[in-house]
């Protein structure tokens, strides 16, 4: 877990830095959308991976997943911490019951 909460960390930092010097910078700078879109892409480049690539380049894909994740978190101003409450909050309860859950309150 400390890797991911250095990276948020990292990302807050560079959020703010010009775009020409910074990755994060550079996809704020095109907005939520751009974000959105870039972690589409990197997700569907993990599904690839996963059904057609070695076991390296889906672990390469997992990690450009998981940072353009942050990075859209840290743009919508939602702290990994949260998202971490909620898999503490489902830990125990079957998926099945977790997503008829969701149905029945519109949530799906």
């Amino acid at each position: 877990m400390d890797t991911l909460s250095r990276l948020e960390q990292v990302i807050a930092e560079r959020r703010t830095a010009s775009p020409e010097s910074s990755y994060v910078a550079k996809l704020n700078a095109k907005g939520i959308e751009k974000i959105a879109q870039k972690l589409g892409e990197e997700a569907t480049e993990a599904v690839i991976a996963a059904l057609s690539g070695t076991s390296e380049e889906l672990v390469g894909e997992a990690a450009d997943v998981l940072f353009h994740l942050l990075v859209l978190l840290q743009a919508k101003e939602i702290p990994l911490a949260d998202v971490l409450d909620e898999l503490d909050r489902r830990e125990g309860t079957s998926g099945l019951d977790e997503k008829a859950a969701r149905k029945t309150s519109g949530s799906d």
